[in-house]
């Protein structure tokens, strides 16, 4: 049973119909709002075949106005410069061995992990614990570097990830409802624009081929990204 609060938003919006970016955020500000500040998404579906390893789909973009959320992040190196500016930019949880030694037995209490490349030979092997709670660190992502001050700065400041899913979907966080529309839709562009650059080679026909706005408790808004994917 759809709720109350439910049924008032989708008076509001036109569920066949495909909105410009601004228009589909000034609707989605309009919905009734929950008790809590809900998260705002973006739901992509491309037409893409993932099982194809030349046809996936992942990268990271900073979200100008950051994405609302406290993002907890650990950074795996060893004792040394690299361990010191990650400590003072500001991650919550340095270290190497104690930290492998922690994760292998299944402690994940982070958002998201960094690794020097030198610290990747260990960190390797705990691909069956991370991996599939997409905690791993990834060069694609920027997670594996030796810069982890930059990495730690941008990942707190709201730079986000995104990776297609085994059924060809991206979902992206871009915000929270008690954003100004302005800073929803600025966040939400740059996730397009990035998508978009992301395309691989390989596909061929239509890239993105539905993408739709929302926020937790609420119901989608279609976007027409015609304007940013024309040549």
């Amino acid at each position: 049973m759809a709720s109350k609060r439910y049924k008032k938003a989708l008076e509001l919006v036109d569920i066949q119909k495909v909105y410009p970016l601004k228009s589909a955020v000034e609707i989605l500000s309009k919905f009734p709002r929950a008790k809590f500040n809900e998260t705002v998404d973006l739901a992509f579906c491309l037409g893409v075949d993932p099982k194809q390893s030349d046809q996936m789909v992942r990268g990271t973009v900073p979200l100008p106005h950051g994405s609302g959320k406290v993002v907890r992040v650990l950074v795996f190196a060893k004792p040394g410069p690299a361990a010191e500016a990650a400590t003072a930019a500001g991650a919550e949880h340095v270290g190497f061995d104690d930290l492998i030694k922690k994760c292998a037995e299944g402690w994940c209490d982070f958002d998201i992990a960094v690794a020097t490349p030198e610290a990747m030979v260990e960190v390797r092997k705990l691909g069956k614990v991370l991996g599939p709670r997409g905690l791993m660190p990834n060069p694609k992502t920027g997670t594996v570097t030796e810069d982890t001050a930059k990495a730690v700065k941008e990942f707190k400041a709201g730079r986000v990830e995104f990776k297609v899913d085994k059924a060809g979907n991206v979902h992206v966080p871009i915000g929270k409802v008690a954003f100004p529309t302005e800073q929803v839709a600025d966040n939400a562009r740059s996730v397009i624009e990035a998508l978009v650059k992301a395309r691989p080679a390989a596909v061929k026909g239509v890239f993105i081929k539905s993408c739709t706005l929302s926020a937790t408790m609420s119901p989608p808004v279609r976007v027409d990204v015609r304007e940013f994917t024309k040549a």
